[in-house]
């Protein structure tokens, strides 16, 4: 046999490890069904008012780009063949923008979305396990507790704060992670259309990603978190996965004044992976941004959803139980979590029999928690509280009731 033949038996662990991992990322890539028409169709401009954008959420001293939001909201507008398609590669990082409808009023939606009173994992529930907006010093603001006074005539609004995020298992890798992030919120009237700009940009690589997995039907909301780093792909169990960089600019318009629609546009770019190198392609993103998507409609369009009031009153209620109570609400969910992540069969069972305390677990992420449990209840969604909850109390149903 030639020597210069490559023989995999005797081929260095090391070669070996490096083999087995291009051949799995080929083939997650062949699997992709998610295809994006490519950034050609972009004008070079768009990209660079998002960049402009991004810029001014990381340094509000440089001004805000008048012509920036105009290029991006006339974008968004405007007709166009393609309504997902791959970005420019930006700050080393892979680029996605796709384009929805949602029957709403934007002030509506603000009310659910982007207030002081309602975490913003309520409202993203496939994408955000936890979220916490600061406004520590500086140039930073808290979210305002009603935008029904405040929403802007003529001068635009403008919101600077830092986010503390933990998403939901990714639905490529089953992994989630934990990041910071710098945010700006802008309100405006922009010729007659009022429009919400919403901006982000990570702020330093996340921490290490943790196995995760979902509970059935992604549309359920039901997720099981370990402690464990890696990811739940066959042969990357051992692979210790960061969000090196992510950021991304939202565009929330009404098509006309007045009008019962809001079109949403998001450009985004993430560079996420290993070893320092990013294995995101835009196909990876799209489907992240379809999930946030599908929960904005499934939530603002369904004729079951509480009032904004009525979802504040659950954030109340749980905040005012006493630190007993509410840990043993938690723990009772997370019980139950642990036990139908052993029905589906994504843990073993004698995982099950493990104990594990919650008391170290934030009193804000055990709030947001049970609060989702309470909005699925309210949708018609299928809860995995027992009976004994009190959030399925006669005393809840008050909270919940969307009559």
């Amino acid at each position: 046999m030639n020597k210069n033949n490559f023989n995999i038996s005797r081929a260095s662990p090391k070669l070996l490890k490096l083999f087995c991992i291009v051949l799995i990322m080929v083939l997650i890539l062949m699997h992709q069904s998610v295809s994006a028409s490519s950034s050609k169709n972009l004008p070079l401009s768009v990209n660079q008012a998002a960049m402009k954008l991004v810029q001014f959420c990381v340094e509000p001293k440089t001004g805000l780009d008048d012509q920036a939001v105009a290029t991006l909201v006339d974008y968004v507008l405007g007709p166009k063949q393609h309504k997902e398609l791959a970005l420019p590669k930006t700050l080393e990082s892979t680029g996605a923008y796709y384009e929805f409808d949602m029957r709403s009023t934007l002030h509506q939606f603000m009310e659910y979305f982007y207030t002081a009173r309602i975490p913003s994992s309520i409202t993203r529930p496939s994408s955000l396990r936890s979220s916490l907006w600061t406004a520590p010093s500086g140039d930073t603001q808290k979210l305002p507790n009603s935008w029904k006074t405040s929403f802007p005539a003529e001068n635009p609004i403008i919101i600077h704060g830092i986010e503390r995020a933990a998403n939901t298992p990714d639905l490529n890798t089953g992994v989630y992670h934990e990041y910071d992030m710098k945010r700006t919120l802008i309100l405006l009237n922009y010729r007659g259309h009022q429009t919400v700009l919403s901006i982000s940009k990570q702020i330093s690589t996340s921490n290490v990603g943790k196995k995760g997995f979902i509970l059935g039907n992604d549309s359920d909301w039901n997720y099981y978190y370990t402690e464990e780093p890696g990811s739940t792909i066959t042969g990357l169990g051992w692979a210790k996965s960061y969000i090196y960089d992510y950021f991304s600019v939202t565009v929330f318009v009404e098509p006309s004044s007045g009008s019962i629609g809001v079109k949403t546009g998001i450009f985004q770019w993430l560079r996420a992976g290993w070893s320092g190198i990013n294995f995101v392609k835009p196909g990876h993103i799209l489907r992240g941004i379809k999930r946030f998507a599908r929960d904005c409609k499934a939530i603002m369009e369904s004729s079951r959803l509480p009032s904004s009031n009525q979802i504040v009153s659950v954030y109340q209620m749980l905040s005012n139980m006493t630190a007993s109570e509410l840990l043993k609400e938690y723990s009772g969910l997370k019980q139950a979590q642990r036990s139908l992540a052993i029905q589906t069969g994504k843990i073993s069972k004698t995982e099950k029999e493990e104990k594990i305390s919650f008391a170290n677990t934030p009193k804000e992420q055990m709030i947001e928690e049970l609060m989702l449990e309470n909005l699925k209840i309210s949708l018609g969604k299928p809860t995995v509280l027992g009976k004994q909850s009190s959030l399925l109390s006669t005393k809840s149903q008050l909270y919940i009731s969307h009559q």
